[in-house]
């Protein structure tokens, strides 16, 4: 077991800081983010453009380093040596918390292992602020970020997630909601979900319903922007309701005759347990 306790000078090296940025109103960087990323000697960017918009906004003249899936593997190295160097590096995303959707993990890992003191900062997340005001259950829920594109793999995708009650939560690209939305519904059936717009921004918007009642929707209004969809769990009802289609009482009796119950009795068990029809189950078991 490691411990790693993040004391500022308890090594030479220097620390990586991860920082989130706004996901849309530059409102929402903190004070802590820009102090940071001043006083960092370096900023590792997920996109310079992009990023050097946001140190222009906020007069931060720290220089960057291209740090993007496509260059991860060479990069992390010469990083990992400008730690160890005692340069502190900040790693930002393009938007929200870095080190989700895009290579940062790896980073971490690397700094971890090399006992590099790795130091998160609070801040912007699309999926839990588009979460708190969806309406839908809060907690427990599950982050999955952006879904598979080809329709079979997303279909294979919601069916091995149907039976989860915990509230979902799905990055999808304005081109695509309304394909995801059909498979959806092929799989989960017609259950409450919220389509998030535009998070933050001018043009804001929540979408409340059933699928079906979103697909309708989006025919009518064309999306545009980026997306969420927050999608509600399998309700206790439903997981009732499948368990019992899953339950096999001829098997059920039989187990406990192996077990050393007498037919009938094993019967009547298997009745009172499961809320069936003793008649039933006595037929199951006998092949009537």
């Amino acid at each position: 077991m490691k411990v790693q306790k993040s004391f500022k000078g308890q090594s030479d090296y220097g620390t990586l800081y991860l920082v989130p940025t706004p996901i849309g109103n530059l409102q929402d960087m903190t004070f802590r983010a820009v102090e940071t990323l001043k006083t960092a000697d370096f900023i590792c960017a997920e996109d310079t453009r992009n990023t050097g918009l946001l140190l222009k906004h906020f007069d931060i003249a720290v220089k960057q380093i291209s740090f993007h899936e496509h260059n991860a593997y060479e990069k992390i190295p010469e990083l990992i040596e400008l730690l160890k160097a005692g340069k502190n590096l900040a790693q930002v995303s393009d938007a929200g918390m870095p080190s989700i959707s895009d290579p940062g993990h790896d980073l971490v890992k690397a700094a971890i292992a090399e006992d590099i003191t790795v130091v998160a900062l609070p801040g912007a997340s699309a999926g839990i602020t588009a979460l708190i005001a969806s309406g839908l259950a809060p907690q427990p829920h599950i982050f999955y970020g952006f879904l598979p594109r080809k329709s079979g793999q997303q279909k294979d995708f919601f069916e091995s997630k149907k039976a989860y009650p915990e509230t979902q939560i799905f990055y999808e690209s304005p081109y695509r909601v309304s394909d995801t939305l059909e498979n959806m519904l092929a799989v989960y059936g017609d259950r409450q979900v919220v389509l998030v717009r535009e998070l933050t921004k001018l043009y804001e918007e929540y979408q409340r319903g059933a699928i079906s009642e979103l697909l309708d929707y989006i025919t009518e209004n064309p999306l545009k922007g980026e997306c969420l969809l927050i999608v509600s769990g399998q309700d206790e009802e439903a997981q009732a309701e499948k368990a019992a289609e899953d339950l096999n009482p001829a098997e059920l009796v039989a187990s406990l005759v192996e077990a050393g119950d007498k037919p009938n009795q094993a019967i009547k068990k298997v009745a009172k347990t499961y809320g069936l029809n003793r008649q039933e189950v006595y037929n199951a078991y006998h092949g009537i």
